[in-house]
């Protein structure tokens, strides 16, 4: 049986209802990005109150693009904290892919004052109490309002970096490794948008 909206919501809120019973201003926080062999690794931070919740968050992986898009000016209206950041390839491959999305993390948080929930990263430096979700996404309504937002802002970004480098097929891929997308790295070689340190076992080495 199809999960109806309402009891979608009511189980996507039951870690949130917990914290607001206790008074807690909660914001939710997750990345996008972390696996693609181009482009920027993006996070966002998402604080939407209990009188404005907006049906249909899901993990944004479990979502359509067009039912992201619809969403996503929804959140914003709704949300009275939201902010995301941009880390791109040249600190990735300097920080690797882990402190850059911490680094993302701790910049697109820096402003909210209260509960983060996190999806699966520990050791950040956060102004606020964190608690850290495994498969937050999918668990937590914040986390899976951030998700979408992260989504729907770094697809966005790979459509416009597909109108410089568009042998690469960005818009199509969004910087994740399909075949189309490593054939097109081997005829023509990396873009400045590659991540040198995702890509050198593809080109034999030699970026």
């Amino acid at each position: 049986m199809r999960e109806s909206a309402e009891a979608k919501l009511l189980r996507l809120t039951q870690i949130e209802e917990t914290l607001w019973a206790q008074g807690l201003r909660v914001a939710g926080i997750d990345e996008v990005g972390r696996g693609p062999l181009a482009g920027p690794v993006v996070t966002a931070c998402v604080c939407i109150p209990k009188d404005r919740l907006v049906p249909g968050v899901d993990d944004s992986k479990k979502l359509s693009e067009k039912r992201r898009e619809a969403l996503y000016p929804l959140l914003l209206q709704a949300a009275d904290y939201a902010r995301t950041a941009f880390v791109p390839p040249e600190v990735i491959d300097e920080v690797n892919i882990l402190n850059a999305t911490k680094t993302a993390m701790e910049e697109c948080a820096a402003g909210f004052d209260g509960l983060f929930l996190v999806d699966a990263v520990t050791g950040l430096h956060l102004p606020g109490e964190i608690r850290s979700i495994v498969h937050g996404d999918a668990l937590s309504y914040m986390i899976g309002a951030a998700s979408i937002v992260a989504k729907v802002e770094r697809d966005r970004y790979m459509v416009e970096l597909d109108a410089q480098y568009p042998q690469y097929g960005f818009a199509r891929n969004k910087g994740y490794g399909t075949a189309e997308h490593i054939a097109a790295l081997k005829a023509y070689g990396p873009c400045p948008a590659h991540r040198r340190t995702f890509i050198g076992k593809i080109l034999g080495g030699g970026v």
